[in-house]
């Protein structure tokens, strides 16, 4: 695992254990924790339909991987970030990270009761890629304002 990548579920882990009021979490892994709450197989995903409502849970689940990516530039570069997420009932909307006046993430969601990854990995690789385009993004606009 990258540092980036490192970086990320840390602090995706410690949101979510730090949200775990009555210790439901407090007897699993890490690992056990992100894919029950991010990682859903094909099969998985046959049974949730296609059109469906999100609800409240699945809201908070998504902030959470854009705050651990704020939180984590945030460490990493010491500019302070704010999430700003938006999403109807059916599961369409914008969740945007922004550094100073700079969107460093801006993702569309059009099924968002769908959104999850295939496996433990590839939510680890992607929050890495997330992080690390955020930091281009935030660098390349510094170099620009000279």
């Amino acid at each position: 695992m990258s540092e980036l990548e490192t970086l990320f579920i840390e602090t995706l882990t410690s949101q979510i254990r730090a949200l775990d009021q009555f210790g439901v979490w407090a007897k699993k892994s890490n690992e056990e924790v992100l894919c029950e709450k991010y990682v859903k197989s094909k099969e998985q995903l046959k049974n949730i339909p296609i059109i469906a409502d999100i609800d409240e849970m699945q809201i908070k689940d998504i902030r959470l991987i854009f705050q651990s990516i704020a939180l984590a530039f945030e460490l990493k570069t010491g500019v302070m970030c704010s999430v700003v997420m938006e999403m109807s009932h059916e599961g369409f909307g914008r969740a945007v990270v922004l550094a100073e006046k700079i969107a460093i993430t801006n993702k569309f969601f059009k099924d968002a009761h769908r959104y999850s990854f295939r496996t433990y990995e590839d939510l680890i690789k992607e929050g890495g890629k997330m992080l690390k385009d955020a930091i281009e993004i935030y660098e390349m606009h510094q170099q620009k304002a000279g």
